[in-house]
């Protein structure tokens, strides 16, 4: 018995005194190894945080100060110590290397063509000219407009130029193998014109229409070319004065 006992009091003894020993160590000073965790802990949290801010472009941020617009520079730290800075402050800010050069910019010009419809409203002679420019694929430079006016002053006067809705004295498709022949409207008599002269028969007024750079060079073509028989008596029958500008009926046009 007595043996028995020492070691039950034995035992409890040994389980007292391990309570306060569990205590200290939950309730005391950690050791090193704990504090060395912690810290590294708190360091990974740091760079998590750091790593998910972001950071403003300048001028992302903007305040009204003495009824003057003003832009943030950029970071945190300097938004929230209200270091800001106008436009032109930032634009002052900005430098160039004195070696930098400025370059030429060369931009290609673009020129907007009229269409058939744009030109039926418009309605004149010289609208006419450009549709059978339009029509034949040339372009619609000064000295084409102006070949094609002064021809069709030759072929059929400046009062009515749409006379028989047929300027130009065509015989192709017109029904008039003489050039007497009608059209059902102006935009027909266009197309078939510049059929005609692409036909084949008008290699020098193609190639005049073609460059359109001379009214005077592609004249000389239509002079030597079979369009009028009387070959426009080699020019001695061709005006070069300015051509005035007439509208046509508009039930001319189809």
């Amino acid at each position: 018995m007595t043996r028995a006992s020492t070691r039950l009091t034995s035992g409890r003894s040994r389980s007292a005194e391990s309570t306060p020993r569990a205590a200290h160590r939950v309730g005391g000073t950690p050791d090193v190894s704990l504090r060395r965790r912690a810290l590294v802990e708190t360091l990974m949290g740091a760079a998590l945080v750091a790593s998910l801010t972001v950071t403003p472009a300048v001028g992302a941020h903007a305040s009204t100060r003495n009824g003057e617009r003003h832009f943030a520079p950029g970071t945190p730290a300097q938004i929230q110590s209200g270091d800001v800075r106008t436009t032109a402050e930032l634009d002052a800010a900005l430098t160039v290397d004195g070696d930098v050069t400025p370059s030429d910019v060369t931009r290609d010009t673009v020129m907007a063509t009229a269409g058939i419809e744009t030109l039926k409203q418009s309605g004149t002679n010289a609208d006419w000219a450009k549709m059978v420019l339009l029509f034949g694929g040339w372009k619609q430079t000064d000295a084409n407009v102006t070949v094609m006016l002064r021809w069709m002053r030759q072929e059929n006067g400046v009062d009515d130029w749409w006379n028989r809705n047929n300027p130009l004295n065509n015989g192709y498709g017109s029904g008039g193998g003489s050039g007497l022949g009608s059209y059902t409207s102006l935009v027909d008599a266009a197309r078939y014109c510049a059929e005609n002269i692409q036909s084949g028969r008008y290699p020098g007024i193609v190639a005049g229409l073609d460059a359109g750079t001379s009214a005077d060079a592609t004249a000389q073509a239509i002079w030597a070319s079979p369009w009028a028989s009387s070959h426009y008596a080699n020019g001695s029958h061709w005006s070069t004065r300015e051509v005035t500008i007439v509208k046509a009926p508009v039930d001319a046009w189809g």
